[in-house]
């Protein structure tokens, strides 16, 4: 069942929402699996899109405050600087899930991932998770020379919302992602979500009212 939202956030908006989702092409698949970013594309400035980041192999890297402190931080940042609308978000100990809207979408989605990289690498540094930081390098692709770790999987899986129906599903399974898993009871009791926000509460990262 969805939550109710909180008077600024709606949750039945007049929201600008695309006209298709785009997937994979039919052609054959190659011996090693593509990155997730040739599978699902942004085509349409401006518009919702649902989008997923996750850590390389699922490491569980969020489990400490100031790890999910780099996220929220950046998020912030993106919103207050970059032009990105967050409408709903999801963070857990090895991957994020959104629902946002910007005019240069994968250029802030790109940003994000590399300077979160960044400062969570250090942090790791710093807290001497040595077997975080090993798993980090040994899964590293080939192709990535800048760094001696890969902290996020390539892409970020943008589905691009078509309809209100497919943004209240959207919201109502990262809401519930806590609870699938077993860390809380209710949506709205996970710190790192804006299931509180559509509780009607006060959530960790300000929303963008849906229009």
């Amino acid at each position: 069942m969805l939550l109710k939202a909180p008077i600024k956030v709606p949750l039945v908006p007049k929201l600008q929402l695309g006209n298709e989702i785009f997937r994979r092409s039919s052609a054959s698949p190659p011996l090693h699996p593509l990155p997730m970013r040739t599978r699902y594309t942004v085509r349409e400035p401006g518009v919702s899109y649902f989008i997923t980041c996750t850590v390389v192999q699922w490491i569980p890297l969020f489990t400490r405050k100031p790890y999910y402190d780099i996220l929220i931080d950046t998020l912030r940042f993106c919103r207050e600087h970059k032009g990105l609308k967050i409408y709903a978000y999801a963070l857990l100990d090895n991957h994020l899930h959104l629902v946002v809207a910007a005019d240069k979408l994968s250029d802030i989605i790109r940003d994000f991932k590399s300077f979160t990289a960044k400062r969570l690498i250090a942090q790791l540094e710093q807290d001497q998770k040595t077997w975080v930081l090993n798993q980090l390098q040994y899964y590293k692709q080939a192709n990535k020379t800048r760094s001696d770790y890969q902290v996020w999987q390539e892409g970020f899986h943008p589905q691009q919302i078509v309809s209100e129906a497919m943004l209240h599903q959207k919201i109502d399974y990262l809401h519930h992602n806590p609870v699938r898993i077993g860390v809380v009871e209710r949506p709205e009791d996970w710190l790192y979500s804006s299931a509180r926000d559509y509780a009607g509460g006060t959530g960790i990262v300000e929303l963008d009212e849906l229009r």
